[in-house]
């Protein structure tokens, strides 16, 4: 067996959230977050099945959240069109930020997590800084021609993915933006865990793997189901292994290189598997389904946790 595949159901956690829109690991992946059509954010110990706290502050489904490098704050987009900022220790929501003219749909911390960056269904990434008192955006960018549905940062990138069939990268360090046209909706982007590569969902059933700086085609993995919703796509910790979710209630798992499927995950579901997290340095991999959580680690993994 593959110790670099999460192929053992270790738990499954009911989120009591309503529908679980996004499934978040914190940077070290101790914690992790959840986000719930019934408003709220959840953190929690997903290792212990522990609910740590829950944060409220929106007025409508939270459909994305991340937390800070330093775990002591987060930032959420809700259906609602706010992001807001949390403190983690106390609950309270520190900023409230309006500016987005639709749905909230991602939300990512800079590197350094003084930035809060979101993108929404109105064609826009804004960029919120959380250290000044000003509550209007530092920068817009809105050369998307339809709704960003997903949003990655580095050091010194931005990586956007959008329902116009493009993805865009940012690079701060020369000024410039380079864009891919991929032919079908974007749902997911992510960077490969060497930086050197673009994992991109659309919705044609197909997820493709991308020389980051050519925009060359390197591989393309295909067996799920993707045409309607916006799908999660990661790697795996060791980037041996693409990672996806699936209309049809299964996580899908390829060998990087090879481009075959290495398993399956059932969820014993037919609702659709939208929203997964891998852990930065482990195998385990967190899913969501409907109103639960499902953690899944190596079968080699020691059950301690």
């Amino acid at each position: 067996m593959n110790a670099d595949i999460p192929e053992k159901l270790v738990s499954t956690i009911d989120c009591k959230q309503g529908a679980v829109r996004a499934v978040r690991f914190n940077a070290d992946g101790t914690y992790c977050l959840t986000c719930g059509s019934n408003k709220t954010v959840k953190l929690w110990n997903p290792h212990r099945d522990l609910l740590l706290k829950t944060y409220t502050g929106h007025g409508y489904e939270v459909l994305d959240a991340q937390s800070s490098s330093d775990n002591s704050q987060i930032c959420s987009g809700s259906m609602d069109k706010t992001v807001v900022l949390f403190d983690v220790s106390t609950g309270k929501s520190l900023r409230k930020y309006r500016g987005h003219a639709g749905t909230v749909n991602c939300v990512k911390f800079n590197e350094e997590s003084t930035l809060i960056l979101s993108g929404s269904l109105d064609s826009s990434v804004r960029v919120w800084d959380c250290r000044s008192r000003k509550m209007e955006p530092v920068q817009v960018m809105d050369e998307a021609k339809d709704s960003v549905t997903s949003l990655q940062v580095s050091d010194h990138e931005i990586l956007t993915g959008s329902a116009d069939c493009s993805i865009r990268r940012y690079d701060l360090r020369i000024g410039r933006m380079f864009t891919d046209f991929i032919g079908s909706s974007v749902t997911s982007v992510t960077f490969t865990r060497d930086g050197q590569c673009t994992l991109i969902s659309t919705l044609d059933n197909t997820l493709r793997l991308m020389d980051k700086d050519t925009g060359e085609l390197l591989n393309e993995y295909k067996g799920h189901k993707n045409k309607e919703y916006k799908i999660d796509s990661c790697l795996n910790s060791k980037d041996t292994h693409i990672v996806s979710g699936s209309e049809d209630g299964f996580v899908y798992i390829w060998d990087l290189v090879e481009g075959k499927l290495a398993t399956k995950l059932d969820h014993k579901t037919t609702r659709a598997t939208h929203t997964l997290s891998f852990h930065s340095s482990e195998t385990c991999l967190l899913t969501a389904s409907a109103d639960k959580m499902f953690v899944w680690k190596s079968k080699h993994s020691e059950s301690k946790d």
